[in-house]
């Protein structure tokens, strides 16, 4: 064992802090879920919940039962939404926990109603509707029915409807404000069976940022609490958050080499002039995409920017130093990315090289990077 991990995704708590923050000034301080799906996309769900709800979120969600138990485990107490179920799930331990449970459709309230009626216990629901997503949540024609036997359930102490929910398109303003309409619908058929949902939510991260009018009295983030921008168009820093996630490993080996080198699998990357190589241990099963190869991705070695040559391995990567050979040790720390307001490559250039996003950067690290909290200086206002 290494006394320092090679491989080091440092979030940074105090930036996802300011980020909830900064969603509660946009909202007006309307109820703040936040979503720590998929192991908190690649930060680390346990520590981006407890940052989180320091910063002020009212819950947190995930989208899996098995992700939500293992915050209870890590010791969150507060209110966790999760919403995502397989056609076996047992709502036992989901029950038991504490967890409020996002119902699509009959089945699965009365299988939920069971596992608390054999518990002597109230399940917290919310309902999940399908606005226009065409994805999870009940169609229209499935609202009534539910509604009604959920007000049943609860007026017999089996279910307590907490909430209502659905999930834009993100299809434009025109399709967002639709999908709003069906929402209000759907609200006002659930009050008319005698439901009064406290939390009603519909916007994500994009919404959350762009579209008061799409608020509610409750908003659903998660990019935005990692401090990333849902917009193409729109950088972190414009919209004053601060990126949570440092991506960071070391040199583990240096070597002169002469004009003409090949480097990596293939040649493809033949060195014009005699320059040093840095050996990074960071590799595509770490989620660094092996398409990076070639496209000019860089990283940042002595606070200078270095540009990533040859293919990408399972395990490591190389970068040329030439110019800085002279400066650099063992050890020396690489920054693959994060917050540019600190000089460190954005996490954009590599989702803009892929033609995908930076969430799906960031959910992609792999589990042999290490995931350091981080009480960081100079983040939190």
């Amino acid at each position: 064992m290494t006394k320092r991990p090679m491989r080091i995704a440092e979030i940074s708590l105090p930036a996802i802090r300011h980020n909830v923050r900064r969603i509660l000034e946009v909202t007006g301080g309307a109820n703040v879920i936040v979503v720590v799906k998929a192991g908190g996309y690649g930060h680390g769900a346990a520590i981006v919940a407890e940052a989180a709800l320091a910063g002020g979120a009212t819950m947190v969600a995930t989208a899996d039962l098995d992700e939500a138990l293992e915050l209870r485990a890590a010791g969150i107490e507060a209110p966790i939404l999760c919403w995502l179920f397989g056609a076996e799930t047992d709502f036992a331990a989901a029950v038991a926990a504490g967890i409020e449970l996002g119902v699509s459709h009959a089945r699965q309230l009365e299988e939920i109603a069971e596992a608390a009626k054999a518990q002597d216990r109230t399940a917290v629901v919310q309902l999940k509707i399908d606005t226009g997503l065409s994805r999870n949540g009940a169609a229209p024609e499935e609202w009534q029915p539910l509604f009604a036997r959920a007000a049943e359930l609860e007026r017999a102490g089996r279910v307590r409807v907490r909430g209502i929910f659905s999930h834009l398109a993100n299809a434009g303003d025109e399709a967002d404000r639709a999908q709003s309409a069906r929402l209000d619908e759907a609200v006002e058929l659930l009050r008319a069976e005698g439901c009064d949902p406290e939390l009603i939510h519909l916007a994500a991260s994009a919404a959350t940022l762009r579209s008061p009018h799409l608020h509610y009295n409750t908003v659903r983030v998660g990019v935005a609490a990692y401090g990333l921008s849902p917009y193409a168009d729109r950088t972190s820093a414009q919209l004053g958050l601060i990126p949570a996630m440092t991506l960071r490993s070391e040199i583990v080996a240096l070597r002169g080499v002469p004009a003409g080198t090949g480097v990596s699998y293939g040649f493809n990357h033949v060195c014009e002039t005699a320059t040093t190589l840095a050996l990074v241990p960071m590799g595509y099963a770490d989620g660094m995409p092996r398409a990076l190869n070639g496209s000019g991705a860089w990283v940042t070695v002595a606070g200078e920017p270095r540009p990533i040559i040859g293919r990408i391995g399972m395990d490591q990567f190389i970068v040329d130093v030439g110019p800085l050979a002279g400066r650099l040790c063992l050890g020396e720390p690489v920054i693959l990315f994060g917050d540019p307001e600190r000089g460190h490559p954005p996490v954009e250039i590599w989702s803009g090289l892929l033609r995908t996003i930076n969430y799906e950067v960031v959910a992609g690290i792999g589990p042999r990077v290490r995931r350091i909290p981080a009480e960081a200086s100079g983040d939190e206002e």
